[in-house]
């Protein structure tokens, strides 16, 4: 049998934390009794945390209830792909020493809107796989064993 490498690679926590530097689009995954909920946010890595900015709304008010989300980012190229989930908590920014600092990070809305609220996603967990992308191994053909 061919020693083939595995076309998916777990990554490192380092890896992870890069891969997210590398990007601005997340999703955040929010769950309040049955109902869960994931929206597009544009973010900033800051350290070893997330932050996003939002309005008063449902997001916000979700947060409030269960400050326990995922996050997700993900991106891929015609070769490979990688995904990177955070497990953790969320809390806005309410130290105003904490929103001067985070106005320094240039995190602006992709829309033009009023978002004052800056949140903090803090991971208790962070984990990635990256992915090579190829054909699919012929199913109904010889097989090796």
């Amino acid at each position: 049998m061919a020693d083939t490498p595995d076309p998916v690679v777990a990554l490192s926590d380092e890896q992870c934390w890069e891969r997210l530097r590398q990007q601005e689009l997340g999703r955040l995954v929010t769950h309040v009794g049955d109902v869960l909920d994931i929206f597009p946010v544009n973010y900033v890595v800051d350290g070893q945390s997330v932050l996003f900015r939002t309005a008063q709304g449902s997001k916000l008010f979700e947060l409030t209830v269960n400050d326990e989300v995922l996050f997700e980012v993900d991106d891929h190229t015609d070769t490979d792909a990688w995904s990177v989930i955070l497990r953790g908590r969320a809390h806005p920014l309410d130290r105003s020493a904490d929103v001067e600092r985070a106005d320094g990070l240039g995190l602006r809305p992709w829309i033009p809107t009023l978002k004052y609220t800056y949140v903090r996603v803090e991971p208790t967990v962070i984990s990635g796989r990256a992915f090579e992308r190829a054909p699919e191994p012929d199913r109904y053909g010889i097989q090796q064993y």
